[in-house]
């Protein structure tokens, strides 16, 4: 299976072909993935053996329609009642999730439907990971923004109406440093109100200069909670430890950041167990820190530069909208975010039901948001895209549209004292 993944690599040098090579069909050649690297934080908590315990004990053909009816019949989900809901069993009760989960969200949400943007910002990388536009042995256009050139993006961004903004980098902390990225939040704050992070993990205190500088939480993709799949796509670099990555947004709250958010990239692996395996570990950080808001994406797998046959693995719409149905009745008072790697028609229909955020304006390639806009040409200086996104809606038809829905596009509603 994992073959599929691998990009053409004309343009490597011979050493690096090598490499690239040995890494792919040699796992003695590779670190230990499981083993921290110098400088890494590590940290006492016990929330991964929970999380892992309970994924791989997960059965979901035993689960029966007895077993998903008495789940939607319950008040409150319990985790077995979860695990029912996200069985092939559950599949055939999609509509009666939808309702039950329409309910919720209208319970603890209203009709309200938040909006943010990324914003890349660099797509230097130093990992190898090998479903990723930006690995470091894909052939793209590398583009790092200077100050001027952050400021001047998040200008463009804020003129549209934009209020919340998500900065993310390549996995390079040679070219996107802490200080870099944190001198990138001073910015956002001069023009947002919500600034989060999409970076690679960091140490507790690194998290709290960045807070510091202005950023309000943490999203880190865990990719998937399947720690030997993990090894098979995850080759090289820092990316490469899972459970470095595992206590990032534990080692964020530590750090004073406000809310973290969560996901596994669904279709990298076993998707019911991702999915359960991603709901636990904001099930049992949340009962850690009850302060902290929480959030889980719902991402898909999508085309990269150098690779168009990359497929979610057995995760078609159905199947994700089952996964967010169950995300909403069993973590009813978490914020669910499904991206523009969804079509429009698809994140017209799921807010309407369980999620509630969703971003618009969206461009995953390096400094082109002036011409995507305001129409101007591109002086051709931009670095390449991570993923094909597929909805490409401005911030002003998402907020049209989800007007025209009968629900409340917000943009912010924090205050700060």
């Amino acid at each position: 299976m994992e073959n599929q993944f691998f990009v053409d690599s004309e343009f490597l040098s011979d050493a690096a072909l090598e490499r690239k090579h040995r890494l792919e069909t040699d796992p003695s050649f590779r670190k230990n993935h499981m083993e921290y690297l110098p400088g890494m934080e590590q940290i006492e908590s016990d929330i991964c053996e929970k999380v892992i315990t309970q994924m791989n004990s997960y059965e979901y053909e035993k689960y029966t329609a007895r077993d998903v009816k008495a789940a939607l019949e319950h008040e409150s989900c319990s985790i077995e009642d979860f695990k029912a809901l996200l069985s092939p069993a559950a599949e055939p009760f999609l509509e009666q999730m939808a309702q039950k989960a329409r309910l919720e969200t209208s319970k603890h949400f209203g009709n309200t439907v938040y909006l943010f943007t990324p914003l890349y910002i660099a797509n230097y990388c130093e990992n190898y990971c090998v479903y990723c536009g930006f690995n470091c042995y894909n052939h793209i256009n590398r583009m790092k923004l200077t100050k001027e050139q952050i400021e001047h993006e998040m200008k463009v961004i804020a003129d549209s109406g934009m209020e919340e903004i998500l900065i993310l980098t390549g996995e390079s902390r040679a070219q996107s440093d802490v200080t870099y990225i944190g001198e990138a939040c001073k910015l956002a704050r001069k023009y947002f109100r919500m600034v989060g992070l999409e970076i690679y993990p960091v140490n507790t205190d690194e998290y709290r200069y960045l807070h510091e500088c202005g950023a309000d939480y943490v999203t880190v993709f865990q990719e998937t909670y399947d720690a030997d799949k993990y090894e098979t796509l995850h080759l090289a670099g820092h990316k490469r430890v899972w459970p470095y990555r595992f206590d990032a947004q534990e080692r964020a709250l530590r750090g004073g950041m406000r809310g973290v958010a969560f996901s596994a990239l669904l279709g990298l692996s076993d998707f019911r167990k991702d999915a359960l395996a991603s709901a636990l570990h904001v099930y049992y950080l949340q009962r850690k820190y009850p302060q902290a808001e929480m959030s889980l994406s719902c991402p898909r797998l999508r085309p990269i530069i150098n690779n168009d046959k990359i497929n979610p693995l057995d995760v078609g719409e159905r199947q994700l909208c089952q996964v967010i149905c169950a995300y909403r009745i069993f973590l009813p008072f978490v914020g669910i975010t499904v991206s523009s790697r969804e079509s429009a028609e698809f994140r017209n229909g799921i807010v309407k039901i369980a999620a509630t955020k969703v971003s618009a304006g969206v461009s995953t390639g390096i400094g082109d948001h002036e011409s995507k806009y305001t129409g101007k040409e591109s002086d051709g200086s931009q670095g390449d895209e991570q993923f094909e996104i597929d909805d490409n809606r401005s911030l002003d038809k998402m907020y049209q549209d989800i007007s025209e829905e009968g629900l409340q596009p917000v943009l912010n509603d924090y205050l700060y004292v």
